[in-house]
């Protein structure tokens, strides 16, 4: 792996991952609205829309695109995603769209099935992809139900996905009385202590 300097030029190389990761949302999501496909746009690009709304200058940087779709769809997204250069991978456990043949899992768009848990030990299953808004490019999950799964996995990245939106004021002291019960103690954790 080649090693930059810190400087102009390692700042450029951070710029054009950014501009990789949105060209390659905007493409699969443009190939499923051509396609009729329902899905919502998940993780890290759904919070960053979210918030992006608020503050922009609060926006995090995210490496991959996570999507929500039916399993019921799966051949209709791999027919519609093979012609905008998406190659479909299932491994280990885990199925993706890699941008390219040569692509790594880093360089994918990850699927996450609606109405399943995406892992057996969490307590709730993934919304359904009518839980959306619709931007002027793609459909993203509603805020209730992307704080819901980002509740529901509680990883560390979730947790700060979560803050953020805290920060921002997306989510309030109000949250947890809609939630829940084991959700909301761990929203009212984080609203409770947000530094950590």
């Amino acid at each position: 792996m080649e090693t930059l300097p810190l400087g102009l030029q390692s700042w450029e190389r951070t710029l054009f991952a950014v501009e990789l990761v949105k060209n390659r949302l905007l493409r699969v999501t443009a190939a499923l609205n051509l396609a009729g496909i329902s899905y919502a746009v998940v993780g890290g690009n759904a919070v960053a829309a979210w918030v992006g709304r608020v503050d922009q200058s609060a926006v995090r940087f995210t490496q991959d695109v996570d999507l929500l779709i039916r399993r019921s769809d799966l051949e209709a997204v791999k027919k519609a995603l093979e012609p905008a250069g998406f190659v479909y991978r299932h491994t280990a456990s885990i199925d993706m769209f890699l941008d390219g043949p040569e692509a790594r899992a880093r360089d994918a768009v990850h699927v996450v099935f609606a109405g399943e848990k995406v892992r057996s030990d969490y307590p709730w299953p993934a919304p359904d992809v009518d839980e959306v808004e619709a931007t002027e490019a793609f459909q993203v999950l509603r805020l209730d139900s992307l704080v819901r799964m980002k509740l529901t996995s509680y990883r560390d990245k979730d947790r700060t996905h979560l803050r953020d939106m805290i920060d921002v004021g997306l989510i309030d002291q109000s949250w947890p009385a809609r939630l829940p019960a084991e959700l909301a103690l761990r929203l009212q954790a984080l609203l409770d202590n947000p530094e950590g």
